[in-house]
């Protein structure tokens, strides 16, 4: 989800609620804590140089059980975030603190956003080396021909 589909979906909605991967709904006395723009340059295992960038928000949930974030609140913070620190119309990425911080996609249907689990993958796939059939399976044990 975009940043400005994001701000849409605000538009149309009356309460700002979160489901993780399970199922399981996140507390509503959750906070957004940070939002940001994270810009990443790496090199992959091909030697290609890369960049990405997500707009980040982190969801954080304490003891303040009487806390609720509307979503006026959301939508100002989302707005004083892209005018202060001039954010680009980019994927959301969000975190949320489970046994270490998770990075999920974000998705929504229709009444609620769900964070969507993401993985890492080989990005230069035809250098590495490793067979499809091995990356896709997870395959890759000692003495497999896995490089």
């Amino acid at each position: 989800m975009l940043l400005s589909e994001l701000k849409s979906t605000l538009d149309k909605i009356n309460t700002v609620k979160f489901v993780l991967p399970d199922g399981s709904l996140i507390p509503q006395h959750f906070h957004v804590t940070e939002v940001g723009q994270i810009e990443k340059k790496f090199i992959d295992c091909g030697g290609v140089v890369r960049k990405e960038a997500v707009i980040n928000f982190q969801l954080y949930t304490a003891e303040d059980f009487d806390h609720r974030l509307d979503v006026q609140k959301f939508k100002s913070l989302l707005d004083l975030s892209q005018k202060a620190l001039l954010l680009d119309d980019l994927e959301i990425e969000v975190e949320y603190q489970t046994d270490t911080i998770g990075k999920y996609g974000l998705g929504f249907d229709n009444s609620r956003f769900f964070l969507i689990s993401t993985s890492t993958t080989c990005l230069a796939k035809d250098q590495c080396r490793i067979p499809e059939s091995k990356i896709t399976s997870n395959q890759c044990k000692p003495n497999s021909g896995c490089r």
